[in-house]
């Protein structure tokens, strides 16, 4: 046994030795930059670019990029490990520093109307670019090999996910609307019980903010590795993904990308410079460590933690809004994956298949698009469900789900860092909304960023 693992990792170091090689400088060079002062968001644009050149390379010159995968899956395995015990800690001390319920309900019944709403215009504009470049044009109707349409959970099933039945098996199992949900039944309980009682209410209180400061500082730790951690996922996915793999489905993959950055431009531009009252193009470069990590790591809950610090300390929005804003939209905000995918692939599936649509059915498409984009908050591969309600509910084949295989992991680059966007976008406005928006901290540029700034 001892031989057949020593042969694994000799054979691992032979073939991967040269990426292996690549990566030790590279990350060198980032670690040198760290202690140049470079600040974190510029380092992560660096690694970003030097990770898509690095795998380009690798694979125009079919060299295996295992080991860059590899520590790109470290990097985000490690932010998983703090997204359960981060929200509920946040979401409990958010609720419970607000001493009226009253505005708790007010707060979240802007937030879901912003994702809400939000959503739904991603829709339309993911309706409207798939019309204009017809993506399915000249693509044959042959579902990819091995092909297996994602089940629709009935509406009983979706509902009792939602609710937590034990709250420590929803950890393990990664569920995080039942963690949220029960961490907002304790943050309502300590504003109750230190209503009627504050002594016995104080020492959970006091439990609660300093395990929040205990976990803000293991979250310090892990951002530190968000430039090493972009490099790998960057470089591996550029690696594995040739463009005679991506040729026959550019159109769809423009039509997306396309319609993600009208969203992201037009309608995210119009809600800061008209909602928020701020310039744009300010508020884009404040942001962009979120968007590249969202773009990254194709995950919202791996985004977590660093849009949290970019939402409190770069866009200088109060701990509490951002607090139980941002871990509700890393689960319930799918601008990207409920809105823009679902209506280009719905109009995309109907040309492949010859099956015409009009009027009727688009707006169709909007609409389910917007309310599955919350009824499938605690479901796994939530662009694929939605995805699939949406072709269930127009009536077009859902093996049209298996042409687009092969570009999922391209497009939802793009899709997570909208997604990503959006529950920033939505946190500054309810934070405006709610006069918990330091405004003019934001306008002198006073950013936080003294612990990302380390190797």
């Amino acid at each position: 046994m001892a031989s057949l693992s020593n042969n694994n990792l000799v054979h691992a170091f032979e073939t991967n030795w040269i990426s292996l090689l690549i990566s030790i400088v590279v990350i060198g060079l980032l670690v040198w930059l760290a202690r140049r002062k470079v600040s974190f968001g510029y380092r992560v644009l660096i690694a970003l670019g030097i990770g898509l050149v690095v795998g380009i390379s690798l694979n125009s010159l079919e060299l295996d990029a295992t080991s860059i995968g590899t520590l790109g899956s470290i990097y985000v395995n490690l932010i998983k490990m703090l997204v359960m015990p981060l929200v509920a800690v946040l979401v409990v001390s958010s609720i419970s520093s607000i001493s009226n319920l009253g505005q708790l309900r007010k707060i979240g019944t802007k937030t879901i109307l912003l994702f809400l709403g939000t959503t739904g215009i991603a829709a339309i504009i993911g309706v409207l670019v798939a019309l204009a470049i017809n993506p399915g044009s000249g693509i044959s109707a042959q579902t990819t090999e091995g092909f297996e349409a994602r089940e629709i959970p009935t509406f009983s099933e979706v509902i009792l996910d939602l609710v937590p039945s034990n709250p420590i098996g929803n950890m393990a199992d990664g569920k995080v609307v039942p963690v949220l949900i029960f961490a907002i039944f304790i943050g309502v309980a300590i504003v109750h019980l230190s209503s009627r009682k504050p002594e016995a209410a104080e020492p959970v209180r006091n439990f609660v903010e300093s395990f929040k400061q205990v976990m803000n500082q293991v979250t310090k730790y892990i951002i530190r590795l968000t430039p090493y951690g972009v490099y790998a996922l960057i470089g591996s996915m550029a690696a594995r993904y040739g463009f005679e793999t991506l040729k026959p489905l550019i159109g769809i993959i423009i039509a997306t990308y396309l319609a993600l950055l009208i969203h992201f431009v037009f309608t995210f531009g119009a809600l800061v410079t008209f909602g928020a009252k701020l310039n744009p193009i300010k508020f884009l470069r404040k942001i962009y460590p979120t968007v590249a990590v969202a773009f990254t790591t194709r995950s919202s809950y791996a985004t977590l933690p660093v849009n949290l610090e970019v939402i409190t300390k770069r866009l200088r929005v109060s701990p509490r809004i951002a607090s139980f804003v941002a871990p509700l939209g890393a689960t319930m905000n799918m601008n990207g994956c409920g809105g823009v995918w679902p209506a280009v692939v719905a109009i995309f599936v109907a040309e492949v298949y010859g099956i015409p649509l009009d009027i009727s059915d688009y707006i169709l498409i909007v609409l389910v698009s917007t309310i599955s984009s919350i009824g499938v908050a605690g479901v796994p591969g939530p662009a694929s469900i939605s995805t699939t309600v949406v072709l269930t509910a127009l009536g077009l084949p859902l093996e049209g789900l298996g042409l687009v295989l092969a570009i999922d992991a391209v497009v939802d680059m793009g899709r997570t860092a909208v997604n990503a966007t959006g529950t920033t976008v939505s946190s500054l406005l309810v934070a405006v909304s709610e006069k918990e928006f330091d405004r003019d901290s934001y306008n002198r540029d006073e950013e936080e960023e003294l612990e990302l700034s380390r190797a």
